[in-house]
């Protein structure tokens, strides 16, 4: 997936563990994990301004587009080049 989720770079800054994210935020450590390793399908806003409010970022602090490759495309779309 193109959009990458950087929670692990903002939890190393501000020396935070998951657990005490997710506690901070009110979700479980497991839906945490999700997120945090691009599995995601999708993020509700309240979730990101509570992510914001506890690691006091902004939304762009965590979430970053990056353009798949060529190869990844074709691949996710079960074709081979």
């Amino acid at each position: 997936m193109p959009i990458v989720v950087d929670i692990d770079v903002l939890l190393a800054r501000r020396k935070m563990s998951v657990g005490e994210l997710a506690e901070r935020v009110g979700i479980t450590p497991a839906n945490l994990a999700v997120l945090k390793n691009g599995r995601a399908k999708a993020v509700r806003f309240t979730t990101l301004a509570a992510l914001c409010e506890a690691l006091d970022c902004q939304p762009g602090d965590l979430l970053r587009w990056e353009a798949e490759s060529l190869t990844d495309e074709a691949t996710a779309a079960g074709r081979l080049l």
